[in-house]
């Protein structure tokens, strides 16, 4: 919600912007330094000067500025102080300058033109913007008005005026008939610069009742439309033929004036018939190679970004077979001002000199003009250590009440520049930026570059120490950079240490250490070897390495610079490569490369594969090369191609492979161009114009590939167009204020002509700007300078030769540069889940202050101490990566009972931002490791003694130990279904089992009863079922008052199986380790007989009476 009037952003976040100093004194980007230096505002976003606004929406007038402490705003409205708070309608956005005047809810655009002025002012000094100049935009209706018919005899000239309303910006004039269509436009009928539309000549087909000027006003996306205009043109004969007279402009010379930066437009429109042919030409001079254009054919001479060397006498001749008429043009090039030295932001030590310079060119010369804090320098306060010297400022022996911002006016009667520029004394001890402790790792005899970062005013000196208390560092065998860094150009592994740099200046000392360790180089001490292998045989590669024990090597082996092949016949080991059963496909050369995180070697070797001895009765070979090469029917894009093939030599021929040679771009070099069954000796070739052809063919067997055939003759093909465009156009800036434009160049043949170039255009996304365009050579890179950090623009790409352009091309967006990103994470939060895993948490950094492409978060957490040890030992930094706008992630791998500091940084493409201050955390106790040895000592036949170290990681505080011992000797056991006597017992009782059983089977077949019967017949129940007819087998018996369970021995179910999980009894009840089964002779195998058996839930099943098979079921 936007507040009613400005408000201090003394609370507001801010990364001091700091602008390339004219001092020894230079501010590092560190977040940290930044935010606690003092800073004068600077203005970093403001509108244009020329402000035009739709008048249907809210104005926004930009002012944004940066400082410390933060700024607060103020504005002026033509001249005199704007108060908002008096304005409804106006409100200020919370910790900015810029105003929104609020249109849509009942506010005129009218009521707020004038010029407007912004001040950004804290107690370093106060910035001004540019005067911005508000104005509504116009789109005025045409006045009515009464057309008559225009009568025109064939063959004179005619002009149709438009006279388009004025409005503002000026609108874009086009013709069109009634159906929306554009008129068509040819060199006898075209449109001029002020949007009349002329005729060269009528002719009878111009006879038309709707020639209709629109007038296209782009600001507020509206079109105004003239009434139509008829023209009737009427033949005399013969119709005469006159020389040429100028239509536009009139009289023999005339006069132009144009700014210095802008495009030149000079025109030029005859009338005559035949219809004229204009020709310009500069007086004294030639037109401007790559800057000059000719439009609407030809009668448009452009030449863009001129400059004062452009200034002279163009004349245009129009021209036909029955005479010629000329014009001059007498141009003279004006300049608004425009920088020569633009004054840039002074950083000082008390004490020290400086000077503001502002130098401005223009045509006429420009004022140069002096103001301190905004206000004239001539009756600004006093400043004793300051100089005005026309377009300087010198400063000597400069104190802190020194600093202020001054603007610098450069001024003439087309236009004006403003630039500010502060001049900040500040009085700063050193400090040391890089890490304490860093780790530097380098291989024997490279380079070593150890960093020391600092800052401090005045600027601190810097030494060198090796060692914390070795003597200072000096001679050729170092080398020390301005920027506070120690170079060790050849590093040896005696190199390897501690290194102290000290920075020091009048207001105190610092130091820091960082750490340098120097490694063995790889090296690869057997490296493959040439091997010649028959096919289908086998082979093997070396590649044994020898390597600093410190560093983990990575082999990877390649064919012919590309992956190996997927297939398991390739056997990579440990220090070679085997390949299986070779073909023909293995032939290649084979890379053995060896990858460190410091260094990588290679080798290579070839593998030539060759056919087993042949057979004695055929002789396979590749085929002979084809013969007799012939071109006929030539076009501009195609040819024919015909051969003779060679001999196949007892392989048919598979395909004949067609290759050229450009003989014009790459002489010597042959292309693949395609390729034929090879059934086929002729091919129609399609051809690309300005290419020098030459074709020969090579027959392919399953053998291999011919010798190519002879050249053919050479055939030229005409030039034209471009037919494409330059591929993988990218834009990506190199550095914070550029824009690098690449592609991917056309070849040779591809130009399709002589003078290949291309057009590269370019304009920001989303600001409406016109495109930049500049034409290059051919080549395959354009720098644009002076871009806004990390911003959209739509680029693209055009080629062109002498013959002219490539079809429009396809705009792709690209960024200017990034820089690294402001600010760091926010509201990190640590939550401990276990002794090893922990998830942090944090805010995520507003994307404006990234700068550049949003890649992740990078953790960096490290261990600080042991809380049962309290020992510190230096632990290296771990370092976790979430890529994307993530705010949370996962520290696995911790160790318990620790104490834990991490940090969080935002990273984009240009690196990574400033760390989150360090948010310290610990782990709960783990389980302790096992006792780091056990050892028996002194023992007798009733004691021993034992003895135990203490873990290696206790993971806590350690309380206890729990000691666990048994007897190594087997316990004797008895086994109750060995014994004897058990033995007989169950003998015994399954045999008077089986004699019941065949005597209650007897009783059956004589119709007798047996006890369940008995009781069957005694109780009339429904439950029971009578006898089944179709198998003589008895209704099952079931209680159905309380669904008891059968009596053990009774019967089993009718699948005539036992299931152990409703049995109630087992010989597992009784008997250690016997699991249901007699284990000694095997002859009692199964489930014990005498079970509890289940009752169906239903009584509709089946249940047998005890028989002989039934009751031998119950022991199987």
């Amino acid at each position: 919600m936007m507040k009613k009037k400005s408000i201090s952003a003394s609370k507001a976040s801010l990364v001091l912007f700091l602008c390339q100093m004219i001092s020894a004194l230079d501010v590092p980007l560190d977040s940290k330094l930044l935010e606690e230096l003092l800073q004068p505002p600077t203005i970093t976003q403001q509108s244009p000067k020329d402000y035009i606004v739709d008048p249907r929406e809210n104005i926004v007038i930009q002012c944004e500025a940066k400082g410390k402490p933060p700024p607060s705003f103020s504005w002026t409205r033509n001249g005199t102080h704007f108060d908002i708070d008096k304005d409804a309608q106006v409100t200020m956005k919370p910790n900015s300058g810029t105003l929104v005047i609020n249109i849509m809810n009942g506010g005129k655009a009218e009521a707020y033109e004038g010029v407007y002025q912004c001040t950004a002012r804290n107690e370093r000094g106060a910035a001004i913007s540019n005067n911005i100049v508000i104005r509504p935009s116009r789109s005025p209706l045409w006045t009515k008005e009464k057309l008559e018919p225009n009568h025109v005899r064939e063959g004179d000239s005619l002009v149709l005026h438009c006279r388009p309303p004025v409005g503002l910006p000026p609108p874009i004039i086009f013709w069109m008939d009634n159906a929306f269509q554009r008129l068509p436009q040819s060199e006898r009928v075209s449109q001029g610069l002020n949007g009349d539309l002329y005729f060269s000549n009528v002719q009878p087909e111009d006879t038309r009742e709707d020639y209709i000027c629109y007038a296209r006003f782009n600001h507020t996306q509206t079109i105004q439309q003239k009434q139509p205009i008829s023209v009737k043109v009427f033949s005399t004969k013969p119709v005469t033929e006159r020389q040429p007279i100028l239509l536009t402009p009139t009289g023999s010379t005339s006069t132009k004036v144009e700014l210095r930066g802008n495009v030149l437009l000079l025109e030029c429109i005859a009338a005559g018939l035949p219809t004229p042919v204009i020709r310009w030409i500069k007086e004294g001079g030639e037109l401007p190679v790559n800057r000059t254009f000719f439009e609407n054919f030809k009668k448009t001479l452009k030449i863009i970004d001129v400059s004062e060397a452009d200034s002279g006498n163009y004349k245009c001749i129009a021209r036909n077979m029955l005479g010629s008429v000329h014009h001059v043009i007498s141009v003279t090039v004006k300049a608004a001002p425009y920088w020569i030295t633009a004054p840039r932001n002074l950083v000082l030590s008390p004490g020290e000199d400086g000077t503001l310079i502002c130098r401005a060119n223009g045509n006429p010369k420009p004022n140069i003009s002096w103001f301190a804090n905004g206000v004239p320098i001539a009756i600004a306060p006093e400043d004793p250590s300051r100089k005005v010297d026309g377009d300087t400022i010198i400063f000597s022996h400069v104190q802190e009440r020194s600093s202020a911002v001054y603007q610098c006016n450069a001024s003439n009667e087309y236009g004006y520049l403003l630039a500010n520029a502060f001049v900040n004394v500040l009085a700063e001890p050193p400090r040391v930026l890089t890490p304490a402790n860093k780790l530097y790792q380098v291989i024997a005899d490279s380079p070593a570059l150890l960093d020391c970062a600092y800052f401090g005013s005045p600027k601190p000196e810097i030494e060198w120490f090796k060692g914390v208390k070795g003597s200072i560092l000096r001679g050729n065998e170092y080398v020390f950079h301005d920027n506070g860094t120690l170079e060790i150009p050849v590093a040896q592994k005696d190199s390897t240490g501690t290194y102290t740099c000290v920075a020091r200046n009048e207001l105190g000392k610092v130091q820091n250490e960082v750490r340098l360790e120097v490694k063995d180089p790889t090296m690869i001490i057997k490296q493959p070897e040439y091997k010649v292998i028959q096919r289908y045989g086998q082979v093997s590669f070396e590649c044994i390495i020898r390597h600093d024990s410190t560093l983990l090597p990575t082999v990877i082996w390649l064919k012919d610079n590309d992956e190996l092949p997927d297939d398991e016949r390739f056997l990579v080991g440990k220090d070679n490569l085997t390949i299986m059963n070779v073909t023909d496909k293995d032939d290649g050369t084979y890379t053995c490369i060896v990858n460190t995180t410091l260094d990588s070697v290679s080798a290579s070797a070839v593998l030539t594969v060759v056919a087993a001895p042949p057979t004695p009765a055929i002789i396979y070979a590749r085929p002979n090369p084809p013969f007799d090469l012939e071109l006929t029917g030539q076009l501009e894009r195609s040819v024919e191609l015909s051969w003779i093939p060679g001999d196949e030599n007892n392989s048919p021929i598979r395909n004949f492979v067609i290759e050229y040679e450009d003989g014009l771009h790459e002489p010597g070099v042959w292309h693949y161009q395609t390729e034929v069954p090879g059934t086929q000796t002729t091919v129609q070739l399609k051809l690309s114009p300005y290419v020098n052809y030459s074709f020969r063919v090579i027959a392919v067997n399953e053998i291999g590939r011919s010798q190519p055939s002879e050249p053919s003759e050479q055939y030229l093909t005409k030039s034209a167009n471009p037919d494409e465009n330059p591929s993988n156009v990218q834009g990506i800036g190199s550095e914070p204020d550029n824009l690098v434009i690449t592609w991917e160049s056309l070849k040779g043949f591809q130009s399709n002509g002589p003078g290949l170039q291309y057009k590269v255009s370019w304009r920001q996304k989303d600001v409406d700007d016109e495109w930049t365009s500049v034409i290059v050579a051919n080549v395959s890179k354009y720098i644009v300078s002076g871009t806004p950090t990390f911003v959209p623009y739509e680029i693209k790409v055009q080629a062109l030769n002498d013959l002219g352009y490539a079809p429009e091309p396809s705009e792709v967006i690209g960024h200017s540069g990034e820089d690294l990103p402001m600010v760091a994470p926010g509201n990190v939060q640590v939550h401990v889940i276990n002794s090893t895993l922990a998830k942090v948490h944090w805010d995520p950094v507003p994307l404006k202050t990234v700068r550049g492409h949003l890649q992740g978060y990078k953790v960096y957490y490290w261990k600080v101490q042991s809380l049962s040890r309290r020992s510190r030992r230096h632990v290296e930094k771990k370092i976790l990566t979430f890529r994307g706008n993530k705010t949370f992630g996962m520290l696995p791998g911790l160790e318990p009972y620790s104490s834990y500091k991490l940090n969080v940084r935002v990273v984009n493409g240009k690196g990574e931002g400033p760390a989150s201050p360090d948010k310290v955390f610990k782990t709960p106790e783990g389980v302790p490791s096992s006792p780091s040895f056990l050892k028996i000592t002194n023992p007798t036949l009733d004691s021993l003694t034992l003895e135990w170290g203490s873990p290696t990681h206790p993971n806590g505080v350690l309380t206890s130990y729990i000691l666990k011992f048994q007897p190594t000797m087997a316990s004797r056991q008895i086994d109750i279904a060995t014994q004897g006597w058990f033995i007989g017992l169950m003998c015994a009782v399954a045999l008077l089992i089986l004699i019941l059983l065949i005597v209650c089977f007897i009783r059956r077949n004589k119709g007798g009863k047996y006890p369940v019967k008995e009781k069957e017949d005694a109780h009339a129940d429904p439950e029971i079922q009578p006898m089944k007819e179709d198998d003589g087998t008895f209704g099952e018996y079931s209680d159905a008052e309380d669904h008891k369970p059968l009596k053990k021995g009774s019967r089993t179910p009718s699948d005539r199986t036992v299931k152990k999980e409703d049995s109630d009894d087992s010989l597992v009840d009784y008997g250690e380790g016997v699991n249901g089964q007699f284990n000694e002779d095997g002859s009692f195998i199964g489930q014990y007989s005498g079970k509890k058996e289940k009752e169906p839930a239903e009584g509709n099943e089946s249940s047998e009476a005890p028989s002989p098979v039934n009751a031998m079921n119950s022991f199987v």
